[in-house]
């Protein structure tokens, strides 16, 4: 599917309240070419969802709940990983997107409440999805579709039952097994 190898890690997943977003983060990850997505907050359902979108639609992605955020940072730099921070502030993702195409693997860190100082100290890049406001969703959807430059569209997520078919109008859906 995807050259790079790529980990999203969310910081601040709180089950009880983020449930939907959480779970968007993780599809958008998954949808958009990434292999896992961590969070630190322990959440089997979080899991389960996303087990089950794989069992329906193909593909490995891997949902890790309960990560220890700061060792997970640190042997993740360890095994060569470019720890790349989407945030508000930092260098405008145009600037950053050809040098960042370059790595061989990516921690891509979001976060949900007050992102803590670390975040900005510990990334090789922080990357502004625009300067204004917006959620850890939409700026992992963005990161993810300038990475690629659109070859998202041509991912191929194999072992699913059924399959999606592009049409003008209505739902198309191909069962393959």
């Amino acid at each position: 599917m995807c050259k790079i190898k790529i980990i999203v890690l969310r910081y601040g997943h709180r089950p009880s309240r983020d449930k939907r977003v959480s779970t968007h983060l993780a599809l958008v990850a998954r949808a958009f070419g990434a292999h896992e997505a961590w969070f630190d907050t322990k959440d089997e359902s979080l899991e389960r969802r996303i087990a089950q979108v794989n069992e329906a639609f193909g593909g490995s992605f891997a949902v890790k709940t309960g990560v220890d955020l700061m060792s997970a940072i640190k042997e993740a730099k360890k095994e060569g990983f470019c720890v790349v921070h989407l945030t508000m502030y930092g260098i405008p993702l145009p600037q950053l997107i050809e040098e960042i195409r370059g790595k061989s693997k990516l921690l891509v860190l979001v976060g949900g409440p007050k992102v803590p100082r670390y975040f900005y100290e510990v990334a090789d890049y922080n990357v502004s999805i625009t300067n204004q406001p917006h959620s850890e969703v939409a700026a992992l959807a963005v990161f993810l579709d300038w990475l690629y430059e659109g070859d998202e569209f041509n991912f191929k997520f194999e072992g699913g039952r059924i399959e999606i078919e592009p049409c003008v109008r209505g739902k198309k859906i191909r069962v393959l097994r």
